[in-house]
């Protein structure tokens, strides 16, 4: 399941599409182009093998003798293969039995392939083997005339009926024209190239009228395909072989020169998570073109933005001061009633509150990060001088790394108003812890003080409520804390301490 939900959020980054992008190119396009070559390959040596079975049947052509309609054929043919007994390349010619006579018992036709035989001294003691042709195109059945030595011991007719079944049988090719075809041989693939001829001579007949006489026949040559296959097998794999070093070296170089490629961006987003953390305040402006134009105006930003809120922050403190003291001089009047009085210390209280809300750097167009210990280090140190009497001891439990996406002096505020309140509310102990988990940033305040009522959690949150006994301060102090977590977009939930008894304040910020 997380790796489901991790998916969509992995194909935002530029650098997960760029990659797999590569990757696919690579594992997709290189295995197409294999099979593409693979099917080239094969297509050539069954060329090349049609070629070398034509150049077969051309010999036996050349060798090829017929008198007064009998088929003469040397003893030893040129080629040693056909003379060696299933050598894997064989050699035999069919004529067409003609419709009168019968296919497998004729008598006459017995004879014929006998005197065939001896006269050709090539078939001696071999039985007739009848072809039974399904072509469409020529329905008439043949006869074996004549075989090579090398297919002595081979049964053919078995392999004739297995080719029959299978749709594979020997090709029976218009007179002039050759076709190849694959068979079963022994229980063994084969290949198998017939060519049709015809033998035609002229001769007077009885009336002395020349007339012109046909011998038809088919040559077939038949060849084991163990060549073919090694030839195949051998090529696929050296070819995949050498796909795959090639694949793993493009993977290797594509993902290399994606990085060298990226490095800009990966650089400039280190650049920028080290403006947010507070660790710089510019970014470096050595990039490459498409990208100098982007980190200066950057850069301009952060410098306008830093220079605004200086501005809006000094203004604020003027009109602080200035509003200061012609309230001190109203307060100072001794003929002031007490509702005027209380009044003005309400105004008093409305203007610190609002002042404080409006130095908030929260919604800021740019979040600079600050080191919450850096924060936290002078609170714990100042705070134990001011209530020294009864002492109060602030224990720190800060993760060190703890980063908070703001300004310094929100979290001055936040801090410096809870850990004041529980000062105040202590009667020996105070605890900060500060930690980071699943990217939330939360600080928690604990006292061993009388605690919170339930009752009053949400309204102590108010501007002027208070929940203790002491009388310090305005009572503005928590809806400060209240106004700038709101800003921030953070949590900020009150309950009793565990550990301590107390109050316990909880702080969650997104990081």
């Amino acid at each position: 399941m997380h790796r489901i939900k991790r998916l969509p959020l992995l194909m935002h980054s530029l650098k997960a599409r760029l990659i797999i992008s590569a990757m696919l190119l690579v594992l997709v396009l290189l295995p197409i182009v294999g099979v593409t070559l693979n099917d080239a390959f094969k297509l050539q040596v069954k060329s090349a093998s049609v070629k070398e079975l034509k150049a077969y049947v051309y010999s036996i052509l050349a060798v090829t003798e017929v008198d007064n309609q009998q088929l003469l054929m040397p003893e030893v043919l040129l080629e040693n293969q056909f003379n060696v007994i299933q050598s894997g390349l064989y050699a035999l010619i069919t004529v067409p039995v003609k419709p009168s006579a019968p296919l497998a018992t004729d008598t006459t036709a017995a004879k014929l392939v006998e005197n065939n035989a001896i006269e050709s001294k090539a078939v001696e003691n071999q039985p007739t083997t009848l072809v039974q042709q399904t072509n469409p195109s020529n329905n008439s059945a043949r006869k074996v005339a004549w075989r090579s030595n090398s297919l002595l011991g081979i049964d053919l007719s078995a392999a004739i009926t297995t080719a029959v079944h299978t749709a594979a049988m020997f090709p029976q090719p218009e007179k002039g024209q050759g076709q190849f075809s694959e068979i079963m041989l022994n229980g063994e693939p084969h290949l198998v190239y017939g060519f049709s001829a015809s033998f035609e001579t002229e001769r007077l007949n009885k009336l002395g009228q020349p007339q012109l006489t046909r011998f038809p026949f088919t040559v077939y040559i038949i060849k084991d395909q163990s060549d073919y296959q090694l030839q195949v097998e051998a090529f696929n794999q050296q070819l995949w072989r050498w796909l795959l070093i090639l694949m793993t070296a493009l993977l290797s170089i594509q993902l290399l020169w994606l990085w060298w490629t990226l490095k800009p961006l990966t650089r400039l987003q280190r650049e920028l998570t080290a403006i947010e953390n507070g660790h710089a305040k510019q970014l470096d402006e050595h990039y490459p073109t498409e990208l100098n134009a982007v980190a200066k105006q950057l850069n301009t930003l952060l410098i306008t933005e830093q220079n605004q809120r200086k501005r809006y922050r000094n203004a604020l403190a003027d009109l602080a001061h200035s509003l200061k003291t012609p309230l001190a001089v109203i307060q100072s009047q001794k003929d002031l009633s007490p509702q005027s009085f209380e009044q003005v210390n309400q105004i008093n209280r409305i203007i610190g509150h609002q002042l404080k809300r409006a130095q908030s750097a929260a919604g800021s167009a740019w979040h600079l990060g600050v080191a919450v210990v850096e924060v936290s280090d002078k609170l714990v140190r100042n705070l134990p001088k001011i209530y020294c009497q009864p002492r109060i001891t602030i224990t720190e439990d800060v993760d060190r790394n703890a980063v908070f996406k703001g300004d310094a002096s929100d979290l001055t505020e936040i801090l410096g108003n809870l850990l004041d309140n529980a000062c105040k509310a202590a009667n020996a102990q105070v605890l900060l812890q500060v930690k980071t988990e699943q990217a939330q940033l939360i600080i928690t305040i604990e006292d061993d003080g009388m605690g919170i009522d339930e009752a009053l959690h949400t309204q102590i949150f108010e501007r002027g409520t208070r929940a203790d006994t002491y009388q310090q301060g305005h009572g503005i102090g928590l809806a400060i804390v209240r106004d700038l977590v709101d800003s921030y977009q953070g949590q900020l939930t009150v309950s009793r301490s565990t550990a301590l008894g107390g109050a316990k304040f909880q702080l969650i910020f997104a990081v």
